[in-house]
C-alpha cells in the first residue's frame, strides 16, 4: 500500500515505515502530523486517484527531527566586469516517519 501526498509544494510517494525529509514544519520532535492532501492511494491491486484529492484519505506521520541539509555554494560571476558574489545556503527540513495510511 502506498500513497502520494502533497506537502510544502512538492509531491512524495510514501509507504508505511518510510523516513522522509520534507520542507520544514513548525513542530517539535516526537509530535504527530496528519497529511490531508492525498493525491492518490494504492491498496492491493486498486489505485484511487483524487480530483484533485482523495476524499477521506489521510496519512499519519511522526516528526523525528528538525535539521538543515548540506551547504550549497551559490556563486555568481560576470566575466570581464569585476563582479563575483559567493553565498552559502542550508535548506531547513523536517524528518518524518510515516506511521499509517488511512483510506
Amino acid at each position: 500500500m502506498y500513497a502520494i501526498i502533497k506537502t510544502g509544494g512538492k509531491q512524495y510517494r510514501v509507504q508505511e515505515d518510510d523516513l522522509l525529509k520534507i520542507e520544514k514544519l513548525d513542530l517539535e520532535a516526537g509530535s504527530d502530523v496528519v497529511f490531508d492532501e492525498i493525491l492518490a492511494v494504492s491498496s492491493n491491486d486498486t489505485i484511487t486517484f483524487g480530483t484533485p484529492i482523495v476524499k477521506g484519505a489521510s496519512v499519519k506521520a511522526t516528526v523525528l527531527a528538525q535539521g538543515k541539509a548540506d551547504k550549497i555554494i551559490v556563486f555568481k560571476y560576470k566575466a570581464k566586469k569585476g563582479y563575483a558574489k559567493k553565498k552559502g545556503h542550508r535548506q531547513p527540513f523536517t524528518l518524518v516517519k510515516i506511521e499509517k495510511i488511512n483510506v
